[in-house]
């Protein structure tokens, strides 16, 4: 019986301690992808957040609500387990066209349900700051690549599982949110004509 006591206790010691180090993993990983972003910043290029990493953050995802991601580079089931990741086969971030980025429903991508038309979403490159507005949000099967695809007009693209209360993760829906480039302020527009004379 005693063994069975001390067998269940360290068990139940192992769970706590696993259940524990998930978190911690997660915001050591945050910490690190911060300092990778820093140095992105500052020129550096493809900067790993640790050194087996095989993504590194490529632009900063800003919400109307004052949340920050990381986006990272590529959409790997590995990469978007410490962040929303860059489809690769869309435009870059930055780009004038269609830059696409998916991310989990139960993480990083959860405030997707929320976004309403008019929301504003800000994407920071190492060069770039770009403000986008949402417009719309649909439903597609998870065979419509077409939303990723490059249309020539500047929009983001933000891509997740659906619906959002899902038991099993994964399926073949997809929320789809559709922002499009909020033009730069006319007295800013005007100020670079001017400077360009």
């Amino acid at each position: 019986m005693r063994r069975i006591v001390i067998s269940m206790a360290l068990a139940g010691l192992a769970l706590i301690t696993w259940s524990a180090w998930i978190p911690a993993k997660a915001l050591l990983a945050q910490e690190l992808l911060a300092q990778a972003w820093q140095q992105t910043l500052l020129g550096e290029e493809r900067v790993r957040p640790w050194p087996w990493a095989d993504t590194w953050p490529v632009a900063r995802l800003r919400t109307t609500d004052g949340k920050s991601l990381f986006i990272l580079a590529g959409a790997s089931g590995a990469s978007m387990s410490f962040g929303p990741g860059h489809v690769s086969t869309s435009a870059p971030p930055g780009a004038a066209d269609n830059v696409a980025l998916a991310g989990h429903r139960d993480t990083h991508f959860a405030f997707l349900e929320y976004l309403k038309p008019g929301d504003v979403l800000t994407l920071e490159t190492a060069s770039t700051l770009t403000r986008y507005v949402v417009e719309s949000a649909e439903i597609v099967h998870e065979s419509r690549v077409d939303v990723l695809e490059r249309t020539g007009r500047s929009e983001l693209t933000l891509i997740t599982c659906f619906p959002f209360d899902a038991v099993v993760p994964g399926g073949p829906l997809r929320f789809v949110v559709h922002a499009a480039r909020r033009p730069p302020p006319a007295t800013a527009t005007a100020t670079a004509t001017a400077t360009h004379l």
